[in-house]
């Protein structure tokens, strides 16, 4: 079930009261830093981004990736289109927004930042900055396929509908970690990616 459609400036709007403004953007650690703490101790972790793309429509949609079964990290997950920041990155947006273009052709004039999530810390020792933004309807997408096996898209709604969270505990290096996922289309959306909509649901009341 996809949950009940909401206006295409219902959701927006929405969204940019749960967001910090882009004038505020969010400094480390992030917001599972004592969980990380007890699995990777107290190092400082390396900057990344991500961008929380959705496309506007009657219906918005959020932008997914699968990644390649061949990289290092995390092979063949579903992730948001990003990764790590580059000298020349002035911030996390311009992070967010090089990496989309560079993984799923997504044009930067094509994208409108609306605001931040809170920094997010993984396992592989990143600390994520989400940017969120909204993605033109006609955005063309294809996958770069040194990186990206998949972009797929999920309503919006879909995620807004508490019945499509699920909870579970995991063990993982002898703690017991508590987690979330979500399943759409055959896509498992899990770890990092659905810990980070979780924050978006919680920030915007509907967790």
């Amino acid at each position: 079930m996809d949950g009940v459609a909401e206006p295409s400036s219902g959701v927006f709007d929405a969204l940019l009261r749960a967001l910090r403004p882009l004038s505020d953007p969010p400094a480390g650690p992030g917001w599972n830093h004592a969980h990380m703490v007890d699995l990777l101790g107290d190092a400082p972790r390396r900057p990344a981004a991500v961008l929380i793309g959705v496309r506007e429509g009657v219906q918005p949609r959020l932008v997914l990736t699968v990644r390649t079964a061949h990289l290092q990290a995390h092979a063949g997950q579903v992730a948001f289109p990003g990764g790590r920041k580059d000298p020349q990155d002035a911030d996390a947006i311009d992070t967010a927004l090089r990496e989309s273009q560079e993984e799923i052709g997504l044009e930067r004039t094509q994208v409108q930042p609306l605001g931040f999530l809170d920094c997010f810390e993984t396992i592989s020792g990143y600390c994520i900055t989400p940017v969120v933004g909204r993605i033109d309807e006609d955005a063309v997408l294809y996958p770069t396929p040194a990186e990206v096996a998949e972009v797929f898209e999920v309503p919006f709604a879909f995620f807004l509908e508490p019945s499509n969270l699920r909870r579970y505990v995991m063990d993982y290096r002898g703690h017991r970690r508590a987690m979330v996922e979500f399943v759409h289309g055959g896509h498992r959306i899990w770890g990092a990616t659905a810990a980070m909509m979780l924050n978006l649901l919680e920030r915007m009341g509907r967790a």
